[in-house]
């Protein structure tokens, strides 16, 4: 479902980038309806919102009104995907660390406490309301590497086909000082892009983006409207007010560049009130990181201009009329392979005379998809001796050229 319009500026005055609105309650109407709208939202929670620093406890009652905003999201027919911190700061409780920074070793000892914890509470609280919760660990390897990428991709849509919200942090036993994220801000986003999300709601600490930080400035204005990430807006950003997290606002921004990059819009809002993402929806003012253009028309252009190819299917007639029409591309419709390649590498896609009707990304390492040229899907798994994927290249990754009309 489209992002609804932007909001128009009414200011001429502030940074490049910005859109700032003067009173909260002016704001159109479009406003409170662009969370709803979305098709699929990722959710990001921070340690301190999920951790009273005070004790090290869960606050569980906060969790119990987010889980009721899921389910209500899901009564839309919204797909949701969780983001949570927490591990560390309820387990370093458990294990009696003292407070204040922590080594190495001793944040990935909490992590391996606090994630079982963490785990059965999300289980529990969704499970009370007839949600299924699935758990994924994931460092910026899995994110990073095309065919570790894919297989998290895979089991991502799969769990959300079956109707169960997956619950992903990341696993700090086996991340290092030089790969952390940050905070799970850009592992948010990192996820975002992974399942084509059209929102990324980043609840924090902080209401949004000021031009300063509101807790050393009183001056800072606060902003509702980000169209694009210019230097003037990364000058803006300062460490977190938190001492809980390890993310602010400098991993927000670099969120919301991996978001926006991606076609999904990504906002800023407070989760200190109890239903915080109902929240956004209404009154309560949060800062919009907007995207030019949709998730899927992003990958589109991503597999189309930014990746190498490193080989080539020949296809049939027959399949050059099923891509027009919106199809995947199948086994059966490959007649020539050229090239060596790896499941998940960019191939060019051309018809029995040569000509380029674009380039997708492989679902087979070069080696299986000999075997199965020509084949159907069926006959896969005793080809392979596997069961693979019935597509050799998905339609959601697949860029035709713009002389390959699809039809209706």
């Amino acid at each position: 479902m489209p992002v609804p319009a932007l909001i128009p500026a009414v200011m001429t005055t502030t940074p490049p980038g910005i859109r700032d609105q003067p009173m909260v309650d002016k704001l159109p109407s479009a406003k409170s309806k662009r969370l709803s709208s979305a098709r699929r939202i990722v959710i990001k929670i921070g340690s301190s919102l999920l951790v009273d620093d005070s004790n090290g406890h869960l606050r569980r009652q906060w969790l119990e009104t987010v889980a009721a905003d899921i389910k209500a999201a899901k009564a839309r027919g919204q797909d949701v995907v969780v983001v949570s911190s927490g591990a560390v700061a309820l387990g370093r409780r458990h294990l009696k660390l003292a407070k204040g920074p922590l080594k190495l070793e001793e944040a990935q000892a909490a992590a391996a406490t606090g994630q079982i914890r963490l785990a059965h509470a999300y289980m529990e609280i969704l499970g009370a309301l007839g949600i299924g919760v699935a758990q994924i660990l994931l460092t910026l390897d899995d994110s990073e590497d095309r065919r570790r990428f894919l297989n998290a991709r895979a089991t991502l849509e799969t769990l959300l086909k079956l109707g169960a919200v997956p619950v992903i942090n990341e696993n700090d036993t086996v991340a290092t000082a030089e790969i952390r994220f940050g905070d799970n801000d850009r592992l948010a986003a990192r996820v975002a892009q992974m399942v084509g999300a059209d929102c990324l709601v980043l609840l924090s600490d902080i209401d949004g983006l000021y031009t300063a930080n509101p807790v050393r400035d009183a001056t800072a204005t606060f902003l509702n409207s980000v169209d694009e990430i210019t230097p003037e807006i990364e000058a803006m950003a300062s460490g977190s007010a938190s001492d809980v997290g390890t993310g602010g606002m400098v991993t927000k921004l670099m969120a919301a560049k991996i978001a926006t990059g991606a076609g999904c819009a990504m906002v800023i809002a407070s989760g200190h009130k109890m239903h915080p993402i109902a929240a956004i929806d209404g009154p309560d003012r949060c800062t919009w990181f907007n995207a030019k253009a949709s998730p899927r028309a992003a990958r589109k252009q991503w597999i189309a201009g930014l990746l190498d190819a490193s080989g080539t299917l020949i296809i049939d007639d027959g399949a050059v009329g099923a891509l027009r029409r919106g199809k995947s591309l199948l086994p059966a419709g490959v007649v020539a392979i050229e090239g060596a390649f790896a499941r998940g590498d960019a191939v060019r896609v051309k018809d029995r005379n040569g000509i380029v009707l674009g380039r997708g990304i492989i679902a087979y390492d070069s080696s299986d998809a000999i075997r199965l040229l020509g084949a159907q899907s069926h006959a896969i798994e005793n080809l392979l001796g596997f069961r693979g994927r019935d597509e050799i290249i998905h339609r959601d990754d697949l860029a035709l050229d713009d002389s390959v009309m699809v039809e209706g």
